[in-house]
Formats: C-alpha cells, sequence, structure tokens
C-alpha cells in the first residue's frame, strides 16, 4: 500500500451535528483520497458521534479509521492513540467541531515539501464568535521564530508536523491536563523544528465555538485552567533558558491564561478559590515574570497580575469590580508622566513600583475617552452674540493646567448664500471655537471638570465638543460623551438674519452643536413646516 501523504488525526467526544460537517471537510479535501488517511479516536462519546465515526469508516474504507475506547478526560490520549497506528509523511490535528477548508491540506503538504518544513501553520479564523488570534496570518513566512514572531499566540496544535520529525522527538501528548494539553506538544515542536512555516495565503482551519459553547476550553474551571498553565509554563521553562527568548513565549501565558483567570468573573468566585488562584499566579509570577516581561504589558494585565503576585485579594476584587462598573481609572499626571490610580497605587503596605501603573503609547487614548463625559451644558445669550456653556469632565488629576474644550467639526453639505451668512466651501474644516476654559476638581476627587464658554459664529455648522489633553508629552483629542445629561433645548438667535442652535448626541453618543439659519428645516422637518419655513425665509431676504 503507497504510504498517505497525510494522516488526519480527529479526537472525538460528543461532538454531534458538528462532527458531520467536520469529516465531510476531511473527505472531501483536493489532495485525494489516495494521499489522505484519517485516523479518528472516539473517547468514549455518549451521543452519537460514535455511529457517525463507524457510518464515514464504512463509506470510506480503507480512508477512515476509527478507534474506539473508554473516555479518557481530554483530547490527549485519544490524540497519542491515533499517533501509535497513523502512517501518513506529515500528521495533522483537527477538532472534531471545527472543519478544514478544501484545498488546505493539498497547499500545506506542498508548502512542506517546498521549504523543508517540520511544522506547517496554515491560517485558521474563527466561526460563531471564536476568536482566533490572526497576527501571524499577515503573509506566508516559509521561516518564522517562535521568539519573534505571533506564533506563541497561535500554539494549538491544529499544524501540520512531519511525522518523522515527531517520532524522532517522541513528541507526545500530556493525558494529565483536561485543557492546553495540545501546548506542550506545540512548543516542544516549534522549538526542536528545523523550520517552521506560515501559509495564510488561504484559510485552512475554521475553528468553531458550539451554540451552547460546550468547547472544552470553555467549560473548564479557575483552578483546573490554573494547573494546567502552570504545567505548559514548566515543561517550556525546561526547554527555553531564562531571557528574552523565554519572555517571548511566557507573554502569551501571562497576558492571556492568567489574566483570563483574574476577569469580570473573578469577584464571584468564593473566597478560598479566590486566594487559590492568586496563590498560582503569584508562584508563576515569582518564577518567571521579569521586568521585561512586565513592562511589555498592557498596564492592566500588569496591575492585575501584581497585585495577585502580593496577596492582594481584595484590592483585586475591587479593581475588577470598579473597572467593570466606572471603566479604567482616573489618570494622575505628574512629572510629564501618567499613571493610573488602580487600587494598590503608592500603597505603602504593597511597595509597588509606580511604573507598574504607568499608562504610555496606544493605551492612552483608550483610558481617556472611557471617563470623559458631559457633566451639563446650557446656551447663554447677550443680544445678538450667543455662546455655549460647558463643564466636561475628565478623567485625570495633577497637572491639568493646559486641559481645553473646543468646538471643532466641518461645514454643513450646504454653505449660507445670503445675507448674514458665510459663504463656506461643501465639506471645508471649520477653525475649533476656542473660549476661556477653567477647572474645579471633581466632587470624588478623581477627575477634574473642565469649564468652558464658547461663543459661537453665524455659520451652518456641525461642531463636535472635544476636550484636549496634555500627556506625557502629545496632545489628546477625545470627544465628549452625554451619558444622558440633559441637553439646552434648541433656541433662535440673531434678530435680522435669525439663526437656530441645538444640542445633540450623535449615534455614538457624543455632544454636537449645530448651527443653522432659522429657514432651514432640520432633518425629517415635515412637508408643513418645511413650507412655513420657506415663507420666512423669503420675508426676511426681501
Amino acid at each position: 500500500m503507497t504510504r498517505p501523504d497525510v494522516t488526519v488525526v480527529v479526537a472525538v467526544y460528543n461532538t454531534m451535528p458538528y462532527l458531520t460537517e467536520c469529516l465531510n471537510s476531511l473527505v472531501k479535501q483536493s489532495i485525494g483520497k489516495d494521499r489522505l488517511e484519517i485516523v479518528a479516536v472516539d473517547d468514549g462519546s455518549t451521543d452519537d458521534s460514535g455511529r457517525e465515526l463507524d457510518r464515514f469508516a464504512e463509506r470510506y474504507p480503507g480512508v477512515v479509521k476509527v478507534i474506539h475506547q473508554a473516555n479518557s478526560g481530554g483530547p490527549a490520549a485519544p490524540s497519542n492513540r491515533a499517533l501509535e497506528v497513523a502512517t501518513g509523511r506529515y500528521v495533522y490535528f483537527v477538532g472534531s467541531d471545527d472543519h478544514l477548508g478544501r484545498e488546505a491540506l493539498e497547499r500545506m503538504v506542498k508548502y512542506a515539501d517546498a521549504h523543508g518544513s517540520d511544522v506547517v501553520v496554515g491560517k485558521m479564523v474563527g466561526t460563531n464568535g471564536r476568536y482566533v488570534h490572526q497576527a501571524l496570518f499577515q503573509r506566508n513566512d516559509p521561516d518564522v521564530s517562535l521568539y519573534d514572531s505571533a506564533l506563541p499566540f497561535t500554539l494549538a496544535n491544529t499544524k501540520l508536523f512531519r511525522r518523522d520529525f515527531v517520532e524522532q522527538h517522541k513528541l507526545r501528548f500530556p493525558e494529565d491536563m483536561p485543557v492546553g494539553s495540545d501546548q506542550p506538544f506545540t512548543i516542544e515542536a516549534c522549538v526542536r523544528a528545523g523550520r517552521v512555516s506560515v501559509l495564510a495565503d488561504y484559510t485552512c482551519y475554521y475553528a468553531v465555538k458550539r451554540g451552547d459553547a460546550s468547547n472544552i476550553t470553555y467549560r473548564a474551571d479557575h483552578l483546573a485552567r490554573l494547573r494546567c498553565t502552570a504545567q505548559i509554563m514548566e515543561h517550556a521553562a525546561g526547554l527555553i533558558e531564562a531571557g528574552p527568548k523565554r519572555d517571548a513565549v511566557f507573554k502569551r501565558h501571562f497576558t492571556w491564561e492568567l489574566a483570563k483567570l483574574v476577569q469580570d468573573d473573578f469577584p464571584s468566585l468564593d473566597r478560598a478559590t479566590r486566594d487559590e488562584v492568586c496563590a498560582g499566579i503569584a508562584e508563576l509570577a515569582d518564577a518567571y515574570f521579569t521586568d521585561a516581561l512586565r513592562d511589555s504589558m498592557d498596564v492592566r494585565r500588569r496591575v492585575r497580575i501584581a497585585l495577585a503576585q502580593r496577596g492582594a485579594v481584595d484590592l483585586l476584587v475591587r479593581a475588577i469590580e470598579d473597572e467593570a462598573e466606572h471603566g479604567a481609572p482616573p489618570m494622575l499626571l505628574e512629572d510629564g508622566r501618567a499613571y493610573l490610580r488602580y487600587p494598590g497605587f503608592r500603597d505603602p503596605a504593597l511597595d509597588l513600583p509606580d511604573r507598574l501603573f504607568e499608562v504610555v503609547g496606544e493605551s492612552v487614548p483608550k483610558q481617556l475617552a472611557d471617563g470623559t463625559a458631559l457633566v451639563s451644558a446650557a446656551w447663554e445669550q447677550d443680544g445678538d452674540d450667543m455662546a455655549v456653556s460647558l463643564a466636561v469632565r475628565v478623567p485625570v488629576t495633577g497637572e491639568t493646567g493646559t486641559a481645553t474644550v473646543r468646538l471643532a467639526g466641518r461645514a454643513m453639505p450646504k454653505s449660507a448664500d445670503k445675507p448674514g451668512g458665510r459663504r463656506v466651501p461643501v465639506g471645508t474644516a471649520l477653525p475649533a471655537l476656542v473660549g476661556e476654559t477653567g477647572q474645579e476638581a471633581a466632587a470624588d476627587g478623581t477627575g477634574t471638570v473642565l469649564l468652558a464658554r464658547i461663543p459661537l459664529q453665524p455659520t451652518r455648522a456641525k461642531l463636535g465638543v472635544r476636550a484636549y489633553l496634555d500627556v506625557a508629552g502629545s496632545t489628546y483629542e477625545i470627544p465628549v460623551k452625554t451619558q444622558g445629561v440633559p441637553l439646552p433645548l434648541a433656541r433662535r438667535w440673531r434678530e435680522k438674519v435669525p439663526y437656530r442652535i441645538s444640542a445633540t448626541a450623535n449615534a455614538k453618543g457624543r455632544l454636537v452643536i449645530t448651527t443653522a439659519p432659522l429657514w432651514e428645516p432640520p432633518p425629517g422637518a415635515s412637508l408643513r413646516l418645511r413650507r412655513v419655513l420657506s415663507r420666512v425665509k423669503r420675508k426676511l431676504t426681501r
């Protein structure tokens, strides 16, 4: 019998009806049945999965091979059993609720042969809300490194492995891990491989989130996931010496697996479980959470990891609950730096370094946007002069002296062309309207209220309300959200050629000031109102 090019391994446990689509996607592969072997191991399924496997084996003899065994508690044991009988030059692992693109195996085998690859990572996407990290799949790359690419964030075993390479290094899945058992296998393969290649120009793999989220990854509890993550990291530490290379791999585990243990559901755990989770994170952080690794992470995750590491369980709960209810904590501007005042900031009992709380670069706009909102708005009229008075809260304290509020936007689609109106080309950006801005501390001490009075101009325009803040050497423009604050009613101003001003929230909830000649009907105005305004316009412009 000719040796098949690839053996597809399918570990199966109660995955109907998804299993049918998975198997159909395999037997219909463009590589052809004469080059294909499918080894499916039924791990004691209690639904119709075993019968469905037998149906495919009967329909495709010599191609689909089925092994039935007692339930082992995870995909590792059935995957190892399949490796014992696999005969293909390559082996490929597929989840029994997922499916492949029709040309996936043909393309990956061809790519591996062309480049002498020990491992080929075909492009994966998620379906039904399943998240799959996409950074690795920006382009084809015949030779990627585990240490300077996004490969550590793509450690599932859903890859093509050269089977002689697998047997040479005796790669197998740890059978005592209910979740994550593919990661030790994949990490060791990527460490030992002569070449790891990425095939990104074709979607090879469709990862499915089941409708009831019953995938094993979603079912495991906090302590099981903690134990398995510790086992993964200990295994990887035995393969990769301490330093930048290990940090590159462990950044994934601190920002993904461990950070997930202290998300919004953490406060709902019982006290003993919370303590045990934090103790486990602390043990791993003490061993592997280097300064360089900590500094490479976003402030939110590294603060939570640090609070867990210090055993500050109550502060960690407060930090998670406060952020869930109010968004990011207030920012302190001090000596040209910006710090997020999470619980534990400058707490002498914890002695955490300030740089742990420092926020820089791309995360600054989100922190500012989450906490910037309108406090109040009102019109101020003096004869033909009109101004808007605004109070805007920004989530910043400390060095806020340069903060201002302005109106910025573009002319409305039609230019004013009658007496009293200024001609403005369609779509032209208007100069920002600036007034006097004062400040006062927010009542709760967690922010600053900017008080601005901005004169308005008789121009047809839509103007967004913006706060401008200098943070760590950069100026940020933040749209102001209304957040349900009552807005002043539309008003007429000016006598000879009257204008209408109004304040509304746009589709994103941001405050917009609109100015237009009074005779122009507002959007959606009735025909009757349009006629009345037309008569007003004729009288005013004679």
